[in-house]
C-alpha cells in the first residue's frame, strides 16, 4: 500500500508518556500511601495536562496572546479548585461518621 503515512513522533512519544502516567495513576491507586496518594495523584494530572496543553493544544507554538489566554483560563480553574477545597475544608463533621 503506498502513500501510508505514519503519525508524527512528537505525537507519538506523548501519547506513550500519557498512557506511562495513566498507569502510573493507577498504581498510586493501589498503595496505601495516605495523603501522599493525593498528592501524588494530583502531580501525574498536573503533568498530564501540561503534555496536553504543550502537544495536542500546540500552545508550544503559538504567540504570547494566546499564552495569556490559556494561562486565563488555568488561573480560573485554580480559583474554581480553591473555593471548593475551602467550602470542603470548613465543614463540620465532613465526611459524616457512620458509625
Amino acid at each position: 500500500m503506498t502513500g501510508t503515512r505514519r503519525p508524527p513522533r512528537r505525537l507519538v512519544l506523548s501519547w506513550i508518556a500519557l498512557l506511562a502516567l495513566l498507569g502510573g495513576t493507577v498504581f498510586i491507586a493501589y498503595l496505601p500511601l495516605g495523603i501522599a496518594n493525593t498528592i501524588i495523584a494530583m502531580t501525574i494530572a498536573t503533568l498530564k495536562g501540561t503534555i496536553v496543553a504543550a502537544v495536542f493544544m500546540e500552545l508550544r507554538e503559538r504567540n504570547s496572546l494566546t499564552l495569556t489566554f490559556a494561562g486565563a483560563g488555568f488561573f480560573w480553574l485554580g480559583i474554581m479548585l480553591w473555593l471548593v477545597l475551602t467550602d470542603y475544608m470548613t465543614r463540620p463533621n465532613f465526611p459524616p461518621d457512620i458509625h
